[in-house]
């Protein structure tokens, strides 16, 4: 019915444990600085799901979504059309991101993987450069309860003769990836090999994490400059990230005095970057915000959390939420107190009312919990 529309723009492909988002919105901008017509598909969505399909930072239209579905229940359930198609909530959003981007006209569009690589739907396209961020025990249940295991599943990306950036090793993903490489005919960079400039450009993006991503995203870019033929400042690319793309919840600054900080790591990965660069934030007193959901290794995440901190126990309004009593009680085992509240907003708002101008607030643990926190009217109150 739609034909092959992503075959009529170029793409890159991302996969990745943690920060194929940031590096999506990254390589995204440097293609728009550019001067390119940029598509950047990634998910999940924090406040608006239009947020998933952007053309040069600005999200797919209301009107063009509507029209799509309609069209598409319309096709489905035609007389003529025996076999109904049944396609999940990402597998329908795909199909509307790449149609919109052919409509559109794209130069380029960065596609991020939904989960894993290998079986994942964005899986069809034959992309100009395949990157993959990390490889780090997330989704098990899904993709395999090792690490070579998901290193296998995301090096499913991998297509012959392309080439792929692999962001970070170690000894059990390596051998999994030179493999297919191998199988596949592709040239393999390793980031962790590349040179780096000196001094390194400006990044928008502050988590300590983001040291990592900017390797990954400097060696992406340099194949990308040399298959494109590009012709862009790429430091000023990595100093307009967010200006760019919209790219939101990455050690997000919402206000100072008290300092407000959200970011949506959400397994010990990348917790084990976010903990340290709390715990180092200077302040009176550090007052956390804190929820995850049912899939992710709490237990994990809570040993490494700051003892010091005052914590307010929260829940994200999505099903799959830990309640935050449970959350409370598990973190009670780990030295960590704190009350616990209903909603996001809530647990903010009294975190904030209890907060001194030289505190500092950190909400996250969860995308879903970073998502509550933007979309409620917290904010607007004390702006």
């Amino acid at each position: 019915h739609y034909g092959h529309p992503h075959q009529q723009y170029k793409t890159i492909h991302v996969a990745g444990t943690n920060g194929k988002g940031s590096v999506s919105h990254s390589l995204a901008s440097i293609l728009q600085e550019a001067g390119l017509r940029v598509g950047l598909y990634t998910s999940p969505h924090l406040v608006d799901f239009r947020e998933r399909i952007r053309i040069n930072g600005e999200c797919i239209s209301e009107d063009y979504v509507i029209k799509f579905v309609e069209d598409f229940i319309r096709w489905n359930n035609a007389d003529q059309n025996s076999d109904i198609l049944q396609p999940s909530f990402f597998e329908l959003t795909t199909a509307l991101a790449f149609k919109y981007f052919a409509d559109a006209h794209v130069d380029v569009a960065v596609i991020e993987v939904g989960l894993g690589g290998r079986l994942d739907c964005t899986n069809i396209i034959s992309p100009e450069l395949c990157v993959i961020t990390n490889i780090a025990l997330d989704h098990t249940q899904f993709l395999g309860s090792t690490l070579a295991e998901i290193a296998s599943e995301k090096a499913g990306i991998i297509k012959p003769g392309v080439p792929v950036v692999i962001g970070e090793t170690t000894p059990e993903t390596r051998p999994v990836f030179e493999q297919k490489v191998l199988q596949e005919q592709a040239p393999i960079i390793f980031a962790e090999e590349c040179p780096m400039p000196s001094p390194l450009p400006d990044f928008e993006l502050k988590g300590n994490y983001q040291e990592r991503n900017l390797r990954t995203i400097l060696c992406a870019a340099s194949q990308l400059s040399r298959l494109l033929q590009l012709d862009g400042n790429i430091a000023s690319a990595l100093s307009h990230v967010c200006e760019n793309t919209g790219l939101m919840g990455r050690w997000q600054t919402l206000r100072q005095q008290p300092l407000v900080v959200c970011d949506t790591g959400h397994n010990p990965a990348a917790w084990q970057y976010l903990a340290p660069q709390i715990a180092s934030q200077p302040c009176r007193q550090l007052r956390i915000v804190f929820g995850m959901v049912d899939d992710k290794d709490i237990d994990t995440v809570l040993s490494m959390l700051p003892k010091h901190a005052c914590y307010y126990f929260t829940q994200a309004s999505t099903h799959r939420a830990i309640p935050a009593e449970h959350v409370a009680e598990l973190a009670r085992r780990h030295q960590l107190n704190g009350d616990t509240y209903p909603s996001v907003a809530e647990a903010y708002q009294a975190a904030f009312s209890d907060a001194h101008h030289d505190d500092f607030i950190f909400i996250g643990g969860s995308s879903y919990v970073v998502a509550d926190l933007l979309s409620s009217n917290a904010f607007a109150s004390q702006e």
